[in-house]
Order: structure tokens, then sequence, then C-alpha cells
């Protein structure tokens, strides 16, 4: 894969590529559009794909939160085509790296020296890159070790970058002002922690020592030494991402193994620790040879408030869909409802949410819980999709929902999806 030799990192420089982008997406309308006059048949499969290759060229050499954005949409079979979910899927762990001379520099600045003057041996080409920072191999005293290698300029465009993106998620996401307004604020507090690697190391050491005696599972051992707010280190976990494993065709009983340790070590950190490894892609988790999950990445740790843990999985209880509880409280209180609404919004939308929470919370209620099950995906992304073009949430003058439900619901999709991929089984709570 080609290397770049520098990242744009100024405002101008990042909203010229932003245009140019658009330009060419322009054009790409113009030929489709051209080539239909000849044959009215056409769909728009190559227009989707040639629109998904040039975003996400551009949102690559941009990295940091363009390319983060394009990252989470790849999780979001709600959201786009095919093509989209595809090729915006390789920003999670297979994204064009950055030159040497570039980590020399990040290096020299945050450590003093470069890598040879460290390591060992370390790998002049990156392993793997993603969204904020690219990984490398090193050696140290005879361990393998992972070094993960901020991109320059990502922590300082996240503002900006963001202010661009706006007006274009309110269109793709079809979302009122209000809304995007509340869940832009916290959308921005995350990627600026996950640009701070002394915070990930911090949180890394802190959750790996909680969760280490969850069965079935692996973390590795970090470096605060040789780590800073730009570089961090740690222990290199062999063994291949999710998706390349699912494609070797385990067994059903190995396939159950790894979910049931994905779903344990998520249940643990929301229900006991209220903070999560709130960035479930198939690229921050590793299988092991042996069949153990490794979790190799903690950038996004979401930290959940105790009123709102309270009130959010009151949702998951067996009896809330019962008549007899107060559901129209609970929903006031957790922002679904707002005491502005009229008779019919309030019939409205509390129809929709008691839809909404039968068939998320649906898992819960369950001793056990097949994955597996493609009809009850299905179901969910016709009502996402249906959810996406009501005009009711499009016109509502009130934001809907509780900004921390943003990364909450964000885990619980990627994770329902993570344990849809494996066609796992698993016992829902032990206790």
């Amino acid at each position: 894969m080609k290397e770049q030799i520098s990242i744009p990192t100024s405002k101008v420089q990042r909203a010229s590529k932003f245009i140019k982008t658009g330009a060419r997406i322009g054009g790409n309308y113009l030929k489709h559009y051209g080539k239909k006059l000849f044959n009215p048949e056409l769909t728009k499969d190559q227009l989707n794909a040639d629109n998904a290759e040039d975003i996400y060229d551009s949102l690559s050499e941009l990295k940091g939160s363009a390319l983060k954005v394009a990252q989470m949409l790849s999780m979001d079979k709600n959201v786009l085509p095919t093509p989209y979910q595809d090729k915006f899927a390789l920003s999670q762990y297979s994204a064009p790296p950055l030159s040497y001379p570039l980590v020399v520099r990040t290096f020299k600045k945050y450590l003093g020296q470069a890598p040879e003057g460290i390591f060992d041996s370390f790998t002049k080409k990156a392993v793997n890159a993603a969204s904020i920072g690219q990984v490398h191999k090193a050696t140290l005293d005879g361990k393998e070790l992972a070094v993960k290698v901020q991109y320059p300029g990502v922590a300082d465009s996240i503002s900006s970058d963001l202010k661009i993106v706006r007006p274009i998620a309110a269109r793709m996401f079809k979302i009122n002002t209000s809304e995007l307004e509340q869940y832009i604020g916290e959308v921005e507090e995350k990627l600026i922690e996950e640009t701070n690697y002394s915070l990930e190391l911090q949180r890394s050491m802190q959750l790996t020592e909680k969760s280490a005696h969850l069965d079935n599972l692996c973390f590795p051992t970090y470096y605060p030494e040789f780590s800073s707010e730009r570089i961090l280190v740690m222990d290199w976990i062999n063994g291949i991402h999710v998706t390349e494993w699912v494609n070797k065709q385990p067994t059903q009983e190995e396939r159950n193994k790894i979910g049931q340790a994905l779903w344990d070590f998520y249940h643990y950190q929301v229900h006991e620790l209220q903070e999560v490894h709130a960035d479930p892609h198939p690229g921050n988790f590793i299988i092991t040879p042996d069949h153990q999950l490794g979790i190799i990445d903690f950038g996004c740790v979401k930290v959940i408030p105790k009123d709102f843990y309270d009130q959010y999985f009151k949702l998951m209880q067996k009896d809330i869909l019962d008549g007899a509880y107060d559901l129209e409280g609970l929903f006031m209180e957790l922002g679904f409802l707002s005491p502005q609404d009229t008779r019919r919004e309030k019939e409205f939308f509390m129809s929709l949410f008691r839809e909404m929470i039968e068939l998320l919370g649906r898992p819960f209620r369950y001793g056990s819980f097949d994955f597996g099950d493609n009809s009850y995906f299905k179901q969910i992304y016709e009502v996402g999709d249906r959810v996406s073009r009501m005009k009711e949430l499009r016109n509502s003058k009130t934001a809907r929902g509780n900004r921390h439900g943003l990364y909450i619901n964000r885990t619980y999709f990627g994770l329902y999806n993570l344990l849809n991929e494996l066609k796992a089984e698993v016992v829902i709570n032990k206790n």
C-alpha cells in the first residue's frame, strides 16, 4: 500500500480537500445521469462504488476525525449502501500509512530520539494503519512490542473538521439541528480523548487490571517509560482479526467461546465498572492461536454517569413493557419525550420508542441469545431504515434522547454486529 509523505494539517488545506472531493462526487453524478439517458435501467451501484472510492481516498489522506467518522459509519448498516460500508471498513485497520521519516520526527519530538535508539528492532513500514494512528512492530530485550504512533496534526484538526462535517452529517443521518448539536459535542469530546495517548495508557492499564479475571480474554502489558501523549507502547499479541478468523471456518463451539468472552467483557465493564470500551469494531480485537480474545485498543472509553446508567438500563428489564410500568415517566427522564410535546407527538414517540426498546433490548430478556439469527438483525435494519425516513423526527424542534446514549447505543450496536459476524450464541447474564 502506498505510503503518505504528509498530511494536510491547516484549516485551509483540509477544507480545500473536502471541496475537491465534493466536486469529484458531483462529476460522478453527472457521469451517472449521462449514462442513464441511454440506459434507463441503470442502477446506482457504479455511482455508489465511485463515490465510496473518492470519499475514502480523500478521508484517508486527511486522517483523524474525518477518517474516524468513516469508520463509525462503516459499522452502521442502516446508514450507507454496501459499497460505502465495504470501503469505509478499511479505515478500521487498513488505511494508507505514513512514511517512516514522519514517524521518526514524532519520536524525536516526544521521546528525544529515533526508534532505533530505543528498540532493538523497529519496522519501518506500519503493520496496521487506522484513523488516528498506525502501528509498528518492535523488539526489545527479547520481547515483541506493538508501537502505536499518532498521525501529526490529528489532535489539532478535530474541531475544525467537525465544523465541516456538521452539515454533511445532518443530511446523511437526516437529523435535525437541535439533535445534531446535542451529540456533536459528545463526539468531539471523545475524539479529543482518543488523541491523548497518555490518557489511553492510564485507562488501558486500569481497565486491563480490573478485567484480568474474566475468562478467555488476554490483554497486552503497557510500557509507560516508552510512551507519551503521541506514542503508545505495549506487548505484541499474536493472532488475527475477527473477520479473518471467521473466514477460517471455526467450529460453533469456538465461535460461542469467543462470543461469550466478548459479551462478558462488555457486561462487566458496563454493569460493574460503569466505564466501557466504546469502540467495538473488528480492528480492536485479536483472536490468538489458542482461541483467546485479545483486547488491543482502549482509545475510546465512555464513562457512564450513575444517574444515566440507572435510567437507561431500566429499558433492558424484562417487565419494562408491561402496562403497569410508568414507561412515559422513564421516557421523559431519558429525553425521548419532551414536556412541550402535543398529545399526538407524545403518542407517536411513545409508540416508536416502545418498538425500538423491545427490539434492541430483546437479548437482555432471554437466558441466552443466538446472535447468528439473521432475521433479528433484519428487523433492526428495517426499523432503522424506517426511522431514518420519518418526517416527525426530522421536523421535531426537540432533540430526542440523551447525549450519553450516543456512545452506549453505538457500543451495543457494534457489539451485536460483532456477535452476529461470529454467529455466536451467548449466555446473557450468568448471575
